[in-house]
């Protein structure tokens, strides 16, 4: 069959390179000029290795991205460091990554200890998650946790993912990412943008076409029952089309989209991310030799926060810097909702604003440590969970005969990442395949 699959992103990728071995006919439309989506990277002149727009590694329990490395042949170039991960707690960096860390952080006593140990271990190793997505993470984690606990660990991490829904995430989302992730973390050699070229290279082999700086602009049925992709200078018909856009892009461009499954997709939330990538001349987070740092928070509201960003992630405290010229690189991340002011603000004046405060974690930091920086922005990059979640989300069929979605809205209770992209490209493939085994083809 003749199939339309619109976004290049890894779950784009995934799908085409499924359906191409069921030999279907694949086109991808890619609005950006390179295949990769939010896992794609960039690569200064100086640098040997590319490096992600969006700070990004993997879990040792990724299986499903795991799996697809190793069917491109990518398996020997995969490999899981184990970095460090600290808080800030009384103006002091402290590491924060295994029970040995638990039990000897200043902010515990032994009571502490033990109820994080226990609660977290429950969490670790039971799934009762449809029972968790019922209750907010504010509520589930500050009754189990206690106040002091709470304040301390989870309550920055939820204000910084979702601002101002923070009272809203469901405990569900909260269960998902204890219960999979691992101290180790994987990591690519020559970056992710290397997995994502490998990974189209693999589409292309099979003969799938990739037409990059091809935004879709609309998808309209037609008398005979296929779908037409219309972009700025051609039309195109297909049998199906699988859509790995936003939710709220599929209903821009699908207007004819029943108005109830309309307006499913519009009630669904989401966050946008900014990430301000830094190279410096000297390294930031020196004394604990920390990668990734999060940053405490009691406010949604930016300007009531001593740190106007959520996470700060010194990437060669976790990959050697001579990969990228002997530059440190440092992210300095936020997820903000699409509308924040820092989606229009310039670079320079985010820049001013987030360096301003890097003082704080190394006293000896000065502006003129900063060689060059780069900022992304996307404003559809974390979606928000509410209360029963589970109901909220679109199947991987719409209402329309032939047309498919597949985001990162759709991989609950599960967190977005590289690893539920692989995941729900495979699984919108099989179905597309099973839904469509007995249908004729456009070459019938």
């Amino acid at each position: 069959m003749k199939i339309a699959i619109i976004g290049a992103g890894i779950a784009g990728l995934s799908a085409a390179f499924d359906l191409l071995a069921d030999d279907h006919d694949v086109t991808l439309y890619e609005a950006n000029s390179h295949a990769g989506g939010l896992a794609a990277g960039f690569r200064d002149e100086h640098w040997d290795w590319s490096l992600e727009k969006f700070y990004h590694h993997l879990f040792t329990s990724d299986k499903a991205i795991i799996k697809l490395v190793d069917e491109v042949g990518m398996s020997d170039q995969l490999f899981f460091p184990r970095p460090t991960t600290s808080v800030v707690y009384d103006n002091e960096i402290v590491p924060f990554d295994s029970p040995q860390r638990w039990i000897t952080f200043p902010g515990f006593n032994l009571l502490d200890v033990a109820r994080f140990g226990l609660v977290s271990a429950y969490l670790r190793f039971s799934k009762p998650w449809r029972k968790l997505e019922k209750e907010t993470a504010d509520s589930w984690l500050r009754r189990w946790y206690g106040d002091k606990i709470y304040e301390t660990t989870w309550l920055p991490m939820l204000i910084g993912k979702f601002g101002p829904y923070y009272k809203e995430a469901n405990m569900a989302w909260m269960w998902a990412r204890l219960h999979v992730r691992s101290a180790k973390l994987g990591y690519f050699t020559g970056g992710f943008q290397a997995f994502v070229d490998t990974l189209a290279q693999a589409v292309r082999a099979r003969r799938g076409e990739i037409l990059t700086n091809c935004p879709v602009r609309e998808i309209s049925t037609l008398d005979n029952g296929r779908l037409e992709v219309r972009t700025g200078s051609e039309n195109e018909a297909f049998d199906l089309v699988l859509a790995t856009t936003s939710p709220t892009q599929l209903a821009r461009m699908a207007p004819f989209l029943p108005e109830d499954y309309l307006s499913q997709l519009a009630s669904l939330k989401s966050m946008g991310a900014v990430v301000l990538t830094l190279a410096l001349k000297h390294p930031l987070l020196t004394e604990t030799n920390t990668y990734w740092l999060n940053i405490p928070a009691n406010s949604p509201d930016k300007s009531q926060n001593e740190i106007p960003f959520l996470a700060l992630v010194e990437h060669t405290n976790y990959i050697d810097r001579k990969y990228y010229g002997g530059d440190h690189i440092v992210y300095c991340g936020d997820y903000v909702p699409p509308n924040h002011s820092y989606f229009s603000m310039s670079q320079e004046t985010l820049q001013d604003l987030f360096t301003a405060v890097l003082h704080k974690f190394n006293p000896a930091f000065k502006q003129d440590w900063v060689r060059k920086s780069w900022l992304f922005r996307a404003k559809y990059a974390q979606p928000v969970p509410v209360v029963n979640h589970s109901k909220n989300i679109p199947q991987l069929r719409t209402p329309v005969p032939g047309l498919y979605l597949a985001s990162m809205s759709q991989v609950y209770p599960w967190d977005r990442g590289t690893n539920y992209a692989v995941e729900i490209g495979r699984r919108v493939a099989r179905t597309i395949i099973e839904d469509n085994i007995a249908r004729p083809s456009s070459s019938d």
